[in-house]
Formats: structure tokens, sequence, C-alpha cells
């Protein structure tokens, strides 16, 4: 949001002063002249899921609880201070929307996925490429056919799982390659594709390649990193989850995520109980949703669909002493950042249960819709407007600073670093992009407003890596972060770095701050090896806000590449 909106009229002595202080943060700075490149073996680091960092740190974890698959972020000391470099014979990736069908192999070249699941059309090798024919371990011949046919048991029209704009966010949960979510695209739905950093390894790189939604994570021993109430359909085929144990946790991890009457598609051999093992599963799963007042709504084809009630109804009539039981008042549904998962019911609150849904305009309108949880935070539909209206004229600046520098298909997957309302991915929404918005966890939780427009995204800290392979972004929106981080007292380079490592090479990066900060971030474009594209003032005043366009130039550790 527009800082004009948050904040109230100060004294002009203070202001002065505080001015003063603050430029001299950054004067004061010596800048190195360039990041060393990094080893070649470390072309795909994720440095907080690193599981050489577990093993040489000797970190204790449950494996049982997956934990050795969640975030274990690396000590100052020992960061990689470096450039993180493309492999070798790297190429600027194909572009959306061919990207969905086919990749460079140079770019990752892993093609164990494809022999380990040759028979169930994830991808194929063929040359100096990757194809995708849109199979999966539960729908070989296609997620298109996949997807319709979900459709036609829910009995939407037009067998268009959008149901009318009805539907539009999912969570896909063991992803895969997110092909599920690739096809889902052309229906107008989005899918948070998730998957771990397992021996399925380079999954969510390969999605991400392919210009497809996709975040590193995992159902363990945390909260899942978006607020309560975000999709409308959660899927999971051949996940490969334990969904009864610890007392059913997992799936009321899903059921704090789910809106009123949201879905749960669930593809797996006990959907359709061919032994006395998967009828033995299927019985207890389904008595356990039963008790979580699910509903089983179609059953077809290896497939269970299971809808959550719409109000507190369901729960209220259930026994004394009825497990799950109901999370308590103190409970906060939307608190995520590190915090465990809850073997309990999350209710609605007395405005919901009498709502009896989301309250949500269908999409698309629901992208500039007011959304009912502004009131949560205490903002007007007047606010909201105001900073969509705001968005939409810096979007048209920046865009035209870019100018010469890009053609309609040169960026695809975008970051918001600091997203606040979702109104800059709101205001891209005719170009063929998708966005991750990114809430700082030590701020207003507005994730749950994004998600209430359609939009994806997830909770984040910057003062360390974010979850994702190195060169999965085009694009990075840096509003104010580096104002935010000098303030928490984390490093300014090590974040360079970080950026760096997401962004793929010839990829740009927006840098939206005070003039001042601009000013400093500037010093290091050397050191980075980006170049600058342009820069604008902003807002004028006396403590300017100004826009930086930087693109990282492609290059080896072997040679300089022209770009």
């Amino acid at each position: 949001m527009g800082s004009s909106y948050l904040h109230g009229d100060e004294d002009s002595d203070s202001v002065g002063m505080l001015h003063e202080a603050y430029n001299k943060l950054w004067t004061d700075d010596a800048f190195p002249k360039s990041f060393p490149a990094c080893d070649d073996n470390l072309s795909e680091l994720i440095p907080c899921l690193d599981k050489n960092l577990i093993y040489q740190t000797r970190l204790k974890v449950d494996y049982s609880l997956m934990e050795h698959y969640e975030r274990h972020c690396p000590s100052p000391d020992r960061r990689y201070n470096c450039l993180i470099p493309p492999p070798p014979g790297y190429k600027i990736p194909v572009k959306w929307p061919k990207s969905r069908d086919e990749v460079w192999k140079a770019n990752i070249p892993h093609t164990h996925l494809a022999h380990e699941k040759s028979d169930q059309n994830w991808m194929v090798v063929k040359g100096n490429k990757i194809y995708f024919p849109g199979g999966g371990t539960h729908f070989h011949y296609g997620a298109d056919k996949y997807i319709a046919s979900i459709a036609n048991m829910l009995k939407f029209p037009n067998n268009n799982l959008n149901n009318r704009g009805k539907m539009r966010t999912v969570l896909d949960v063991g992803c895969g390659v997110a092909s599920f979510g690739g096809y889902l695209l052309s229906s107008d739905l989005i899918a948070m594709s998730l998957a771990p950093n397992d021996v399925h390894e380079n999954q969510i790189q390969f999605a991400l390649e392919r210009g497809i939604p996709a975040y590193l994570g995992v159902l363990g021993s945390k909260r899942l990193p978006y607020p309560s109430r975000s999709f409308e359909l959660a899927h999971c085929s051949r996940c490969r989850i334990d969904w009864l144990q610890r007392d059913g946790i997992l799936l009321l991890e899903l059921d704090r995520l789910l809106r009123p009457g949201g879905y749960f598609a669930y593809s797996s051999p006990e959907a359709y109980a061919q032994d006395d093992e998967d009828r033995r599963i299927w019985r207890e799963m389904n008595a356990l949703v039963g008790r979580m007042c699910w509903k089983v709504v179609a059953r077809k084809n290896q497939t269970a669909i299971w809808k959550k009630p719409l109000t507190n109804h369901c729960y209220l009539e259930r026994k004394p002493g009825a497990r799950p039981h109901l999370c308590g008042s103190d409970d906060d549904p939307d608190a995520v950042w590190g915090v465990p998962m809850k073997a309990c019911i999350t209710p609605y609150s007395e405005h919901d249960h009498k709502a009896r849904g989301s309250e949500l305009a269908p999409w698309p309108a629901r992208l500039i819709s007011p959304p009912p949880r502004l009131a949560d935070f205490g903002y007007s539909s007047e606010m909201f407007e105001n900073d969509s209206d705001l968005w939409r004229q810096r979007v048209d600046k920046y865009w035209n600073i870019l100018g010469p520098n890009i053609l309609s298909d040169s960026i695809r997957n975008i970051m918001d670093m600091k997203a606040n309302m979702g109104s800059f991915a709101a205001a891209l929404k005719e170009k063929d992009v998708w966005v991750m918005n990114v809430v700082p966890e030590d701020g207003p939780n507005t994730l749950k407003i994004i998600y209430d427009r359609g939009l994806i995204g997830t909770v984040h800290n910057w003062c360390e890596a974010f979850s994702t392979y190195p060169r999965t972004y085009d694009l990075l929106h840096a509003s104010t972060i580096f104002s935010d981080i000098k303030k928490k007292g984390c490093s300014i380079e090590d974040l360079l770095l970080e950026m760096d490592r997401i962004l793929r090479p010839s990829g740009f990066a927006f840098i939206h701050d005070k003039l001042t900060v601009v000013n400093y971030v500037k010093k290091y474009l050397e050191a980075l090896r980006w170049e600058a594209i342009g820069d604008s003032i902003l807002e004028a005043g006396q403590d300017e806000d100004a826009v930086l366009v930087v693109r990282k130039k492609l290059w080896s550790t072997t040679q300089q590449i022209p770009v």
C-alpha cells in the first residue's frame, strides 16, 4: 500500500531529523567491486533447504515428521557470499506458453524422473529438450482430461472446474512437475503447486522452469505458509501422504486452508479399495473426515471428493468430547511462520458462520472487489481502491522504463517481495504472467486479502533465503524491502545475493525505495553483474520515492557471455 495511505502528518522538525539520521545509515558502508562466483556444484543451492547443512551441523530432526524437508537456514557465518553460476550450456528459458510443454535440458540437467516415471508421461527427453506430455501418476492420459473429469463429478457447468468463476485458488500437494496446475491455468484457475525437495528432486524446479506457479514445501510439522480459508480446492493425486498420522493433523491443516464449502479431491488406491489394507485406510480416513464434518460429494474412477461445511452447525452438533476437538479461541489460524500444526478444527467466526460462505465475488470480479477480510485490518474500501489505482499508475511507469528491453513474452514468473494487498499483481492482469505475492512475516498478514482477490502468495522473512531454486523468476519487485531489512539489522549484501540467486539470467528487478536507498543499491550493480536499465522519481519531496530498474547479465564461470 502506498505510504500516503498508512501514515498521518508528523512534526516537520522531527521528520527532518529522522531524514538526516536515515540518510547517514546509507552512506557509511564500503562497497565490493566484485562478488566471486560460487563453485559449479552449488548451481542448484537452496540455502534454507540444503540437506548438507543438516549433516554438517548435526541438526537433530524428526524424519518421521518430515522435518528434514522443512526450512533450516544457515547462520550468517555459514552463508555462501558468492554468485550462483548457471549450469554449463545454460540457455535463456523457453517462453510461455510453449514452456508449459518443453524446457531446455541444459537448464535442469536431470533426467531421472523421465526414466522413473516413464510409464506415467511425466516427462520425456528428446535431444536437447525435455518435453512434458501432461501426464501424472494418476492421470497418464493427460491432466486436461483428468481436470474435466473432476468438474464432471462435481456437476459443474460445461465440465469446467472454475464453476463460472466461483472456484479460483487451488492447492496441489505432492504436485510432481505440476502438470495439474499447468493445465488449470487455461480455465482461469491458479494453483499453488507444492512439493518437497525429496527423492523426486528438481520437480519444483521443472515446474517453475515451465512457467507454472510452484513452491518448495512439505506437510510436516509446521503450518504451511498460507492463511486460513485460502483455497477453494485442495488436490492430492498419489501424493504419498499418510493422512491418518498424528490424529489426522495433516488433513486438519488442509481443513484450515480450505474456504467454507471448499473441496478435497483425493485420487489414490484407497479411494477405490482394492485390497484389505486399502479398505482399512479408506474406512479410517472416511471416519476421520466425517468427524471433521466433511461429506463425500462424489466418488468415481479411483477419485473421491469431499466437501467442507459452510457453517459451524455440524461441529456444534457433535457428541461431547468428539475428536478432533475445536481449536481454542486463543488460536490464530492465520499465524503461520514457524508455527506448529495443530490437531484441531478451526471453527468459523460468528460473522463467517452467519454468512454461510466466503462472500467473494466470482473471478475475475473478485480481483478488483474489496474483499470482506479488509475489515480485519481496519482498511476501508476506499483505501483498497486508492491502493489499486496507485499501483496501476506505478506499473505503467515501470513498464515504460523497461520499454525496448522486453517483448510481450519476455517475462512470465514474477515475485512481489512485499505485496501488501496484492495491487501490484492485480495491475498485471492483462499480461500473460503470474505473481508470487510475498508478505513479510513480521507485518500485517495481508496475505489473506491477496488470496481473497484470487491471487496466490506466501509469508517470508527476507533476512533468510526464499524456498525456491536458483534462476526461477524473470522479475523481482522489491518495494521498500531494503529499508525494512536495514531497520531489522539484517545484511543488505545477503539480500542482494539472494535476489541474484532467484533471478534468471537476463531477468529484471524493480527496486522501489527512498532515493537515498536506491542510490545505495546502485553501488552494488557492478559487483553483482547487473546493469541499470533506467530509473525514475515516483514521488517528489524531501524523502523522494524512486524506482531503479536493473537487468541481470548472463554469464558463466568460464567466460562472459554477450547479452
